[in-house]
């Protein structure tokens, strides 16, 4: 990985911080207020200093297990939306409070994933997202639980806030977590694990270190926050994981100051399009590729031809967001397709020259502007 240097993060104008359940709620308890104030003096000396700062906030199922008196997670999708309902009004109130002490305007913004797979409304966010720290306010952002579904069961505030940075177009993501950073092996299972300070964000090895635990309140585990820090990066910001207990973090941090696990974007962030394509997480149909076109497409700024697709899942429709596989099922590549399910898969395997009554919408199946390596 090439040179890197921690003061570099110390020139980020823009700033998304995610805080987890566990810190906001000490384990499991009500809102931890003394916290939150700390963390809210932490990033109002910031935005006093000319940052611009989002909060992405974990915490309203939490919150709302608390004020109900359930001692453990549901897993009942009306269950998980009460608790989300009940807690986001008592977790707005406190982020208000607690900036409002430092003379600091708050909105809330919900989101759901699905409010980003549309470019309009993606476009949308971004502007008002925008607008809003131009202004000093302070977003904070949550999942929209009491009305997604899939999100709850299957996804996570860590890739929330990795898609509002690459919304924003933020310099700098800091994931506060109940742990000290990444470790190359499980610290509660190895006493030789290691803490890994620095490394790339698109380094393969990262993933298979992490495993697929999550905790008991929150539906994220490292590695979620490790394909956070990947999806981050799509827009060549940095990503942080430090525990949010350690004094000064946020401060010391957005000074330079090496503490925890920093995931380092690449040199070539995406064009905004690119960015969009590789932040959805909703996709509507797959489409298996052989090692050919895997190898086409990873070699950079090819389109992806029918003669490369050895087969077509799902049932989308032509512009669809679809999502490519090597013959492993691995994640290669995903983009807006040309053609419907049905014609995709009259096309498949064929070359150009033998297609040409039939292809109608152009030549590739996703064009290579339309398409993000992934």
């Amino acid at each position: 990985m090439p040179t890197f240097e921690r003061a570099i993060l110390a020139d980020c104008e823009r700033w998304v911080i995610k805080i987890g359940s566990a810190m906001l709620t000490g384990g499991g308890a009500d809102i931890d207020a003394e916290a939150l104030r700390d963390w809210t003096a932490q990033m109002a000396a910031l935005q006093q200093a000319g940052k611009q700062i989002v909060v992405v906030s974990s915490g309203a199922i939490a919150v709302g297990m608390h004020q109900l008196g359930w001692t453990e997670r549901p897993t009942e999708l009306s269950a998980l939306q009460t608790a989300a309902a009940v807690g986001q009004m008592r977790l707005s109130h406190a982020w208000q409070e607690a900036f409002a002490a430092h003379g600091i305007t708050v909105a809330q913004v919900l989101l759901t994933h699905d409010d980003a797979a549309d470019r309009k409304r993606y476009l949308n966010i971004r502007s008002s997202l925008q607008a809003m720290c131009r202004l000093g306010i302070v977003p904070v952002v949550n999942e929209n639980d009491t009305v997604s579904y899939e999100e709850i069961r299957f996804g996570d505030n860590d890739n929330l806030g990795a898609m509002v940075a690459n919304i924003t177009g933020a310099g700098a993501y800091l994931m506060l977590t109940d742990q000290q950073g990444m470790y190359d092996k499980h610290p509660g299972e190895h006493a030789d694990a290691k803490l890994i300070e620095q490394a790339a964000a698109n380094d393969p090895a990262l993933l298979s270190m992490a495993g697929k635990r999550g905790g008991a309140l929150g539906s994220g585990g490292m590695y979620t926050k490790v394909l956070a820090a990947q999806k981050a990066a799509h827009s060549g910001t940095h990503s942080l994981l430090a525990h949010g207990r350690e004094p000064r973090v946020i401060e010391r941090l957005a000074h330079g100051e090496s503490i925890g696990t920093c995931f380092v974007a690449p040199a070539n962030p995406q064009q905004a399009r690119k960015q969009w394509l590789g932040s959805q997480l909703q996709v509507q149909g797959t489409l298996c590729l052989d090692d050919g076109a895997v190898s086409a497409l990873r070699r950079g700024g090819k389109s992806l031809l029918a003669v490369g697709v050895r087969s077509v899942r799902g049932d989308f429709a032509r512009g669809a967001l679809v999502e490519c596989v090597d013959q492993e099922g691995h994640a290669v590549a995903r983009g807006l397709i040309n053609y419907n399910a049905e014609d995709a898969s009259a096309l498949l395997g064929k070359h150009s020259h033998e297609l040409s009554d039939k292809l109608v919408h152009g030549q590739a199946l996703i064009h290579r502007d339309n398409l993000v390596v992934l």
